[in-house]
């Protein structure tokens, strides 16, 4: 979509957030998170021995200079949330980066730390780089309660590898996936990256049946986009979000159903699909969550925040108090949209859902009543007991729509924030 062809957008926001107005970040004192009765938690390790050029992600060279200050500051940060935290049902720890095993002896020191501070029993997730996954690594998380793990393949051809600037190649990736799958943990998923400069359907299709038939948990694939604040977009002074072709994404994500049916695995999100029996891997659909580590998010219910994405800005701000960079306040109407945005990318919401957040007063229907029928008149969303469900037709264009609002944010905010410390304020 070109932004000649959004004149629709204000209208969309406008009917799903109940407002004409953008959001907008400030730099002003966040809310502690209290009195949250179910959150997830979440930790950033922004660090990588390779950055890769197309990646979007917060991440810096790795040095143990740097580590150390991260590490310290991420103890830190742990201790100041954890009476705050006091009462909260915690159900996830999610852990992404940069790579999260580039130490792995420091990952799992503050792993230990986050499980003293927050007892409850609950699943750790972490992202996993191919080349810093070995067998010992392997034995550490299971250690330490790690049950779900997510390797970035992102292909197993290695001239597409050398093309997306990734270390690893096509033999190690594979020989990561086979030893993941062994390791009993209780997911193993796939990343996989498609309709990448000069990739042929054929290329695609061998990645997926390499992947598949080693017995991946689930696979997640992604599009490739261009930042201009990535290294690629600079090289390539990109001044907006390079987008793959709509058709060449299609046809892609179609030969994917295909394959992934055919290896019994169902669609269980936009980009997911999941054997039957195991448990799903996924790093955003959580509703309430606290961060930790720079760039960390964190979303209490009447606010938004995010951290410093600079590692020494974000060790010096914990020896004074907290490393928060930019607030949004959030009003009830708001949550819902967040909350609603996050089941379109799980394909299906219902209104017992809905009121377990919001209440026995809340109306799914009643509140996004007029946007759904919409959707189910032009066959993207069908009705089902008790609320309703994405199409397979309606998962392609809702996502298309999603991501003129997700690559928008991730430009705007993350872009700023990877040149700015401490900006004031960052309008969406």
């Amino acid at each position: 979509m070109r932004n000649s062809d959004l004149f629709w957008k204000p209208f969309l926001h406008r009917a799903v957030t109940g407002r004409w107005r953008r959001p907008r970040l400030l730099a002003m004192a966040a809310p502690w998170p209290s009195g949250l009765q179910r959150a997830g938690l979440y930790l950033h390790v922004p660090f990588c021995r390779n950055l890769c050029p197309f990646c979007p992600y917060n991440r810096i060279l790795y040095s143990e200079i740097s580590y150390a200050r991260f590490e310290a500051g991420v103890h830190a940060e742990i201790d100041l949330y954890t009476p705050h935290l006091k009462g909260t049902k915690i159900d996830t720890l999610y852990i992404g980066g940069g790579t999260p095993t580039v130490d792995p002896s420091a990952l799992l020191r503050i792993v230990r730390h986050i499980r003293e501070a927050f007892p409850d029993s609950y699943d750790g997730c972490v992202e996993l780089h191919p080349s810093n996954m070995d067998d010992k690594c392997l034995e550490l998380l299971h250690d330490v309660g790690v049950t779900r793990i997510s390797i970035g393949v992102e292909s197993t051809n290695d001239r597409l590898l050398a093309i997306l600037g990734r270390s690893h190649n096509g033999v190690v990736a594979l020989d990561a996936v086979r030893r993941a799958v062994a390791a009993g943990f209780d997911s193993v998923n796939v990343d996989l990256m498609f309709a990448l400069p000069t990739q042929t359907l054929a290329e695609w299709h061998s990645d997926l049946e390499a992947v598949l038939s080693l017995g991946a948990d689930q696979i997640s694939t992604y599009p490739i986009f261009g930042f201009p604040y990535s290294e690629r977009g600079l090289e390539r002074h990109l001044s907006e979000i390079e987008r793959p072709s709509g058709t060449l994404i299609r046809s892609m994500l179609a030969l994917t159903h295909e394959e992934a049916e055919r290896h019994h695995l169902k669609q269980c999100a936009v980009w997911s699909w999941i054997r039957s029996g195991r448990s799903k891997f996924s790093s955003i659909t959580r509703h309430h969550y606290v961060g930790f580590g720079p760039s960390a998010a964190s979303m209490i219910g009447n606010a938004f925040y995010v951290n410093t994405f600079d590692v020494d800005a974000y060790a010096d701000a914990l020896t004074r108090g907290r490393p928060v960079a930019l607030v949004l306040p959030v009003d009830r109407r708001l949550e819902m949209a967040y909350w609603l945005y996050w089941r379109a990318y799980e394909m299906r919401a219902c209104e017992a859902d809905f009121q377990k957040v919001f209440g026995a007063d809340a109306s799914l229907e009643g509140t996004f009543g007029k946007i759904t029928r919409l959707f189910k008149t032009l066959r993207m969303v069908e009705g089902e007991p008790g609320g309703w469900r994405i199409t397979r037709r309606g998962a392609y264009w809702i996502h298309r729509l999603q991501n003129e609002y997700s690559l928008n944010y991730i430009n705007r905010l993350w872009g700023t924030c990877r040149r700015e410390a401490w900006p004031q304020e960052v309008t969406l």
